[in-house]
Order: C-alpha cells, then structure tokens, then sequence
C-alpha cells in the first residue's frame, strides 16, 4: 500500500481536516516503442532493457546483437509465446534515428503519487516488435482485468468516499509514444464494447497519430550512402517488423514532383519495407480512424527540428524538415504559380507536432520525443488530470459549463468571459465569432478569482457569438452585441 503521510492534517488554524488529493480511478500506464524489457523464454535471457552502457554497446556494435530482436517466421504467423515483455524500462536507452529514451520511472512515480493505493497502477509491458492491433486486443483484456480488480479493493471504496460524486472507478490511460496508439486499438468496441464508457481519461505523450517520417528513414538506412553499424543492425530487423510498420506515416507525406501524396505499399518495398505489413498498416489505420478517446488530452512536443516529408529517388529516401498543407476542401496550398507551399511546424524530433496534437486539448512542449514522458512539466500535467474530481454541476447534474459574457460592450474595448461549472482546462475550448460565423478567433483561457476566464477585443459593431465547449462534448453559446463607444451611453 502506498504511504501518501498522514491521511488527515490540521489547517493553520487547527480546525479542520485536509484530506490527501488523490484518485479513485485505475490508471494504466503504456509505454512506447522500444519502452519494455523483453525476456526471451527459450534461451532464458533479456534482449532488450539491461541497464549500463556496456550493454548498449555490446548490442549495438556487434554485427549480430540484436539478432534476439528478430521476428522469426513463426512469430510473423502469430505464434508470438517466444518473447515475453516483462516490465517497463527502468534504465535510460539508446537507438539510432529515436536516439536516447529516458526511463520510466519518473512517470510511474507520479502517477502512484495521485492515486489511492500502488494496487490502482496498472504498467502494462508489451511486445513492441508485434502488430499495434495484437498489442491493443491484449490491452484491452489486461485494462478490464485491472479495473474490476481495483474495484474490488478495499483503497478503492475508501478513496470514492473523498470524491465528489463517489463514482465506482474508471480508466485513465497514460499513453507514451506508440502506446498511444496501443491504447486506441484497446479502446475499439470489437475487443470490449464497454471499455470506452468505462474510461475516463487518456492521455498521450508524443503519440504520431498519423505516423513518422522517421519510420522511413529507419527502413532505408544504408541504401545509397555507407553507415554506422548500429543504423544498419535497426534496419535489418526493423524490415519485417509489423510495430515498425505501424509507425509509417499514414498522410500524403510524399513529395512527388510538383504533389504530395500518400506512401505506397510498393514505395514502402522500394526503400526497404514489407509491402505485406505496409498494406497492413494502412488497413488497420484506415479503421482506427473512428476510435474515439474519451477525455483525450495531449501533450506535444515542439520546436525540435522534425522530418515531416519526404522524397524518394532510385530508392533512396530524401526526409526533408517541412510538409504541404491543404486546405479545408482537400486542396494543398500553392504559391500564385501553382507550385506547392511548404511549412515548417517543426516537432519533438521523431514525431511532427501535426501528428502528435491530437483532440480537444492539446499542450505543447518544447521537448524531445525520449523525454516527452519525463519532463517535470509534463509529469505536472499528468498529475493534474489524475487528480481531477468530476463535480456534480448544477441541479440535475446537467452537462456542459457555464457562460457568463457581458449584453454589451464597446468597440475597441477589453471585456471578459467567465466559465463556471467546470473545474479543469482540459478539454476546454472558447471562441467568439460574428454571428454570420466569420472572424473568429480562439481565446485563451486561464484561471482569475477562482473561475476560468478569458480577455477579448472585437473591432467593429456588431452582433456577436462566444461559443464555449467542453470535454463532455457539450457546446453552449450566448450572444453579446457590441457597439461604438458613447452610442448607447444612458440619456436623460
């Protein structure tokens, strides 16, 4: 059982009780690729996650060291009882192109510091060489397994007592990297229908949504220009690996003279893939596209320097550190002569920001993708949506928040909207518009005087529109009307 200190503490003034802030939902923590140690059953050893440098080393610079790793043809048909992940990465580690992952024990540390009891924490290990599919079906078992242990814990009924509502436990994700997309497989009604309604939170760290460019460089490493060793040792056992697979980028990322366009299961074996686990890929992203979240929030990396885009010639990929844009209809942005536009949105080093800034929250941080899940800022946030109690609301426990805007405000004059009956940022969002819909612009929400609050201009006269959504999918708007300044000042 975990020891939090004293449950009960005397105030200043010694008069009342404060009570521990902490959960009584059951988190599950998923890791990325590469982010569990993996024990080989038939030789009785660990090829993946010993901890020093020397090991790295050795499996690094020995042409064969990483051979354990290799899926065997029997393990590509689906016999996959040879590895077993053990636990999650206790040490810092290294591979080229994803560089240096940091441990996670600084993640498991606070997310045991939220929750009632050490029992609540679920680290789900996973074989990352295997499809995301395989790995979200066996989530999807382990998490409802965890859930209906937990609430048959004595913590469990004891923590509900401190809520608000005194709900039973739900699920809360926490999802790093490829374990983002781990846990949206999970979450798809085939495996368990009610998993989803039972799942209060995910959280994702540095999830590529949409793929990684990086995949590809990692599958066409040596092709055109000599390199180290250990690039040479990823690529070879990345060639049949269906997780790698899974990370190949999934939108038109492909710079194809004068048009972008979507990879190929013949591009992917022009560069070094399996057009087999290509197409696979594709099919199993096409269909997790309607999976939805529930209470998603995600955190970003950015302003690293980040591959978005692509170019092959004579089987050589060329990455290159920008990527088209389209417009709302489907077109990509040109120039006045037709050429292609390209941006630079930059991202977290392997993942672009645009495929990891998924939801209705988003928090971007300037981090690297090994480091997205131990940052202390990033632990913060993880930490904040744990703890969050889900209050009751108004009479009837009716759904959305509370708008409060002024009737009338003046042209060219500050004015303030306030949100009352929510309790957390996450997930929520606020605009204002003219009511013809044009003009708009997202306001920025922050805390003033114990509510959520936002500060806006509008430049002209007007009848206008704030909009405010919540997390729970609820949108609720009221109108303000805004004038001139002294045209509608009182007259005698």
């Amino acid at each position: 059982m975990n020891h939090h200190g004293p449950e009960h503490a005397k105030s200043a003034a010694g008069a009342s009780a404060v009570v521990a802030d902490l959960t009584q939902d059951a988190v599950v923590i998923v890791p990325g690729i590469m982010g569990s140690e993996l024990y080989d059953t038939v030789t009785q050893k660990t090829i993946w996650g010993l901890s020093g440098v020397s090991w790295l080393l050795k499996a690094w610079t020995r042409s064969k060291g990483l051979e354990p790793l290799r899926l065997t043809p029997e393990e590509l048909e689906g016999k996959t009882n040879r590895i077993k992940a053990t636990q999650l990465m206790r040490h810092s580690s290294w591979t080229p192109y994803l560089q240096g992952f940091e441990p996670y024990t600084d993640l498991i540390k606070a997310v045991r510091g939220c929750v009632a009891d050490s029992a609540a924490v679920l680290e789900f290990a996973y074989d990352w060489r295997l499809p995301v599919s395989v790995n979200g079906r066996l989530l999807a078992e382990a998490a409802r397994r965890h859930l209906t242990a937990w609430r048959l814990h004595p913590a469990h009924d004891a923590a509900r007592r401190n809520r608000v509502d005194e709900r039973p436990a739900r699920l809360v994700f926490v999802a790093h990297s490829m374990g983002g997309l781990v846990t949206r497989a999970a979450l798809d009604a085939t495996h368990d229908s009610d998993l989803a309604d039972d799942t209060r939170a995910v959280l994702t760290l540095g999830t590529p949504f949409y793929g990684a460019v990086k995949a590809t460089a990692i599958l066409n490493t040596g092709r055109g220009t000599p390199v180290p060793l250990p690039h040479r040792q990823l690529q070879s056992i990345s060639a049949t690996m269906p997780g790698l697979h899974d990370l190949l980028p999934q939108y038109a990322c492909l710079v194809d003279g004068n048009n972008v366009r979507r990879l190929t299961p013949s591009d992917v074996t022009s560069i070094g893939g399996t057009a087999e686990l290509a197409q696979a890929a594709a099919d199993f992203h096409g269909k997790q596209v309607h999976v939805m979240l529930p209470g998603h929030w995600a955190v970003a990396g950015t302003n690293q320097a980040t591959m978005q885009s692509l170019t092959i010639r004579d089987g050589v990929v060329q990455p290159h550190h920008h990527g088209a844009r389209q417009h709302r209809s489907g077109d990509f942005i040109r120039d006045p002569r037709g050429d292609l536009k390209f941006f630079d949105v930059m991202g977290d080093g392997t993942v672009y920001k645009d495929s990891a800034a998924v939801g209705p929250a988003v928090t971007p941080l300037p981090l690297h993708h090994g480091a997205v899940a131990s940052d202390r800022i990033a632990l913060k946030a993880v930490a904040e949506i744990l703890r969050d109690d889900e209050h009751l609301g108004p009479p009837q426990g009716a759904p959305g928040c509370g708008l409060e805007v002024p009737d009338l405000v003046d042209v060219g004059a500050p004015w303030t909207i306030a949100l009352s009956g929510v309790d957390s940022l996450a997930g929520l969002r606020c605009e204002v518009a003219d009511v013809e819909g044009r003009n708009s612009q997202a306001l920025k929400l922050g805390w003033g005087d114990g509510y959520i609050k936002a500060r806006t201009i509008v430049s002209a006269p007007g009848l206008y529109r704030v909009i405010a959504r919540t997390i729970d999918g609820h949108t609720i708007t009221q109108l303000v009307l805004a004038s001139e300044p002294g045209t509608m000042q009182e007259v005698d």
